[in-house]
């Protein structure tokens, strides 16, 4: 593939040919490493190959496509599954591992060893499934790196034949390569060119993860909002340790109680909504508290301030969710049927959502259906067409003093007797046993206190939050901080 201009915030790039880029890694005498791709052939190895020269770089390649020969290689994995994140890691580790114990030091000071592995799962031959994959590298940048610098992404395939995925899989690992010599010290971009001459509708990145000390700086959680902002998936997760986590993996069969906010901050009616929603959820016959998964989600319209994408206010949000052991979901699914529609690809169990008065009247607003042939009906059709359960947590109007529950909640007149269909159908229950005390507690006022210096927001938030706002300094634009510095 030739050469071609990219253009990225105005600016014009020249994006190196695929050719290119393996040529220049195969004319660097440092680089040299080992290719291991089990399921989809040798299809980033044949580039290397091609494009000459890769009797410097390329030490060994292989597929171990046999699982009884991968197993007699590798071992067996605790899962027995070929197409994992632990079985890429294994094939890492052997392959380093090797190459260090029978490629000399002494003769090869100054070598930079790197080990690159996919296990993929192309496209079946009744179509399907339409196939999935883990990629990484292991590798150094200086001959003295003892601890290595590590990337690993999970991709899931659109096209509908195996040999496109197969040619799409192998231009991917190449980029993924060149991306970890020369764009290592700058992740955003290297994320970015990993879709060098690939079209974002044949191929999806739904998880990366960076480690390693070139990486030390690197928050995985931001890279998972990049994965969102960049359109190469439409959902990612992060666990309470900060790293991405594959959602597929983490939904897989499991019951499922969402709840939706923008945490901005987290506040303790959030914590009372999920504590109340969760005791309720697991008394659920049908829900096993083993196979349960509770996901903070926060749509990407909630994370925008000014049509932008607030990265700061984000990690803020962040940083309190994960110090309280939350897994949090960043979706693109402004409608919660899409949110239940993405659920459903990955569980049949019980799905419940925990929400608030407000966001139970939006939900029968026509406005946001109007892009669907059958409107409101098709909606809910599919956000109710299994045994969902809303959760819904009581407001207490400002005005009036009046604590508003699903008896007296108000939607627009057209939707009345859609909304008493669901509500005699059990498919709203009320969290009766709420706490009265907190109900004043609003994220945006808590918020507007902080950013105004005020006093009384450290009693409206979970306990010990108050003092990691105060010594991170969350929620205060960097231009502020650095002017009360000065100060």
């Amino acid at each position: 593939m030739a050469s071609v201009l990219k253009r990225d915030n105005n600016v014009f790039e020249n994006i190196p040919s695929i050719k290119a880029k393996t040529l220049r890694i195969n004319l660097n005498p440092d680089i040299y490493g080992t290719f291991a791709e089990i399921g989809a052939g040798q299809e980033t190895a044949r580039h290397f190959f091609r494009s000459g020269g890769a009797s410097g770089t390329i030490a060994k390649a292989m597929s171990a496509y046999d699982k009884d020969f991968s197993d007699a290689i590798y071992g067996v994995e605790n899962d027995g599954r070929y197409v994992s994140q632990a079985r890429l890691k294994t094939m890492l580790d052997y392959e380093m591992q090797l190459m260090e114990e029978r490629i000399s030091r002494e003769n090869h000071p100054e070598r930079l060893f790197f080990s690159y592995a996919n296990t993929v799962a192309t496209i079946d031959f009744s179509k399907r499934y339409k196939g999935h994959g883990w990629i990484g590298i292991r590798f150094q940048l200086d001959p003295k790196q003892k601890e290595l610098d590590e990337i690993i992404l999970h991709v899931r395939f659109k096209q509908n034949e195996a040999r496109l995925q197969q040619e799409t899989l192998g231009i991917l690992g190449v980029n993924l390569i060149y991306g970890a010599f020369y764009k290592y010290h700058n992740p955003k971009k290297l994320l970015q060119y990993l879709y060098d001459h690939i079209d974002k509708d044949t191929v999806e990145i739904d998880m990366i993860n960076f480690s390693g000390p070139n990486f030390e700086s690197v928050d995985n959680r931001l890279m998972s909002l990049r994965l969102i902002k960049n359109d190469m998936t439409d959902a990612v997760m992060f666990g309470p340790d900060g790293n991405n986590l594959l959602p597929a993996a983490v939904l897989y069969k499991k019951n499922i109680l969402a709840l939706r906010g923008s945490f901005r901050p987290v506040t303790k009616v959030n914590e009372d909504m999920f504590k109340k929603s969760y005791d309720i959820f697991i008394r659920d016959k049908m829900v096993d508290e083993e196979k349960t998964i509770v996901i903070f989600e926060i749509t990407l319209s909630n994370l925008k301030a000014s049509g932008e994408i607030d990265e700061q206010d984000f990690m803020d949000r962040a940083q309190l969710l994960c110090s309280l052991g939350h897994t949090v979901m960043i979706s693109k699914f402004q409608e919660y049927y899409k949110l239940v529609e993405y659920f459903n690809k990955y569980t049949k169990s019980r799905i419940g959502l925990t929400m608030g008065v407000n966001n139970l009247v939006d939900i029968f607003d026509e406005k946001y259906y109007r892009e669907l042939s059958g409107g409101i009906l098709e909606a809910f059709g599919k956000l109710f067409f299994k045994d969902l359960q809303v959760y819904l947590y009581p407001m207490k109007n400002a005005e009036t003093g009046q604590i508003m529950t699903s008896n007296n909640v108000k939607v627009h007149p057209r939707m009345k007797e859609l909304y008493k269909f669901f509500k005699y159908n059990g498919k709203v229950m009320d969290i009766f046993d709420y706490d009265p005390e907190i109900m004043h507690i609003f994220s945006r006022d808590v918020l507007k206190k902080i950013t105004n210096n005020e006093e009384g927001w450290e009693e409206m938030i979970p306990k010990g939050l108050a003092e990691m706002i105060k010594e991170k300094q969350l929620f205060v634009r960097k231009k502020d901080v650095i002017e009360a510095k000065k100060k």
